[in-house]
């Protein structure tokens, strides 16, 4: 199914855009890899080059190969392609993007590496806490010293845990969402929600809502942004 032509915008050269394939991130939030590698990468011309590319097994994300041109890939996610040594990161922008998302190229040491904001937790079998992420992976976990909002920094591809940042103040962040999408700074303050307010933070001047700030780093960033 592919999303109809006018996506594209009036006056442009018709494409069709491909729809991304349910996956970890939601579809308005993630690029297919048909996007990404025919229009933003420009590594092919058609979707019949863009297939020849991905059976080939030339393009891994997150560390393992992918072979399915609608495969969504989303914030925080890793793209390698060896053959041309050359590696990416999804972040947030609007200039060129995808959904509100765009690709960053990063040092190779940084494709092994993810942050990955918890979301919420969840208690399962013999009391043991299941950490759920942005990225719709969870992780189990024996200690309850991690919080909703904190990121983890995972160890590609086996996803083991890394490092740990703290949601608060002084650590540095990043804002993925809404119209000041793609701001980083320090975190300066966190106002608490109410019943009638949401919870807001400051960085470095601006001021936005908690949900849309993802921490990347305790004094600096621990990625490329």
């Amino acid at each position: 199914m592919h999303t109809k032509r006018i996506s594209i915008g009036y006056g442009k050269k018709p494409k069709w855009v491909t729809t991304p394939r349910p996956g970890p991130h939601p579809k308005n939030e993630s690029i297919p890899l048909m996007i990404l590698l025919r229009d933003m990468l420009k590594y092919a011309d058609t979707s019949r080059e863009v297939k020849k590319i991905l059976n080939d097994g030339l393009i891994m994300v997150d560390k393992k190969i992918r072979k399915d041109p609608k495969f969504g890939i989303g914030l925080m996610d890793t793209i390698e392609i060896p053959r041309l040594k050359r590696y990416f990161r999804v972040l947030p922008g609007s200039s060129n993007g995808f959904n509100g998302l765009i690709l960053k190229e990063i040092p190779k040491k940084e494709v092994s590496i993810k942050p990955c904001r918890i979301m919420n937790k969840t208690i399962i079998k013999n009391g043991a806490i299941q950490l759920n992420l942005h990225d719709g992976t969870n992780i189990v976990v024996d200690s309850n010293e991690y919080k909703t909002k904190d990121t983890l920094i995972l160890e590609l591809p086996e996803r083991r845990i890394k490092d740990w940042i703290k949601f608060e103040n002084g650590n540095f962040a990043l804002v993925v969402k809404g119209r000041h999408s793609g701001k980083s700074g320090i975190i300066k303050e966190i106002s608490e929600a109410s019943a009638t307010k949401k919870s807001l933070t400051t960085i470095d001047g601006v001021q936005t809502l908690t949900e849309y700030v993802f921490v990347i780093g305790k004094e600096k960033p621990m990625i490329t942004i």
